[in-house]
């Protein structure tokens, strides 16, 4: 069984150690030298401290499988309605579901917010596991940024991805 809740300050060291991985073996984040549990604990205290929601995904017996998080999408005024979702998942806990669950978990929260619109911005065009994740929570394709980083030898695209929240772009936000 695992179970989606709000992250705690002890988590910090598991989500530096997922995160850490994907730095270090993967394309998903264009960071090349894995952040240390201090920065970590500073990044998610910053996401907080903004109002956004911190995530992780939690097994029967207290192990962090994954976690996600939104941010700003951009830091001017008139991007404040959209957030950026960020989603990892430990590496032995793949292909379970987990992903989507944070994921689903982290439209609710940030649509709970008043945010209109999730901006996913995927590393590497060829990362069919996050585009089939993003896809099954309705997001659709806005755009891809064609050899945009250079990481592991090689260049790597980013896919740009969308999905609106609660009324999305229907109506005017509350002022």
């Amino acid at each position: 069984m695992v179970t989606i809740r709000d992250s705690r300050d002890g988590d910090v060291p598991a989500l530096a150690s997922i995160y850490g991985h994907w730095v270090a073996h993967g394309l998903a984040s264009f960071e090349t030298e894995p952040p240390g549990e201090a920065e970590m604990a500073r990044r998610r205290q910053a996401v907080l401290a903004a109002g956004y929601p911190y995530m992780v995904a939690e097994s029967a017996d207290g192990r962090v499988l994954g976690y996600a998080y939104a941010s700003a999408y951009r830091t001017r005024p008139a991007y404040r309605f959209a957030v950026e979702n960020s989603i990892y998942v430990a590496p032995d806990a793949g292909r379970g579901g987990i992903g989507a669950r944070l994921l689903d978990a982290l439209v609710e929260g940030c649509t709970a917010r008043g945010f209109r619109l999730m901006v996913a911005v995927i590393g590497d065009s060829g990362n069919a596991a996050s585009i089939g994740v993003h896809t099954r929570a309705g997001f659709t394709h806005a755009g891809m940024l064609p050899a945009i980083g250079w990481k592991h030898g090689r260049w790597v695209d980013s896919v740009l991805m969308t999905r609106p929240l609660g009324e999305g772009a229907a109506t005017a936000p509350a002022p």
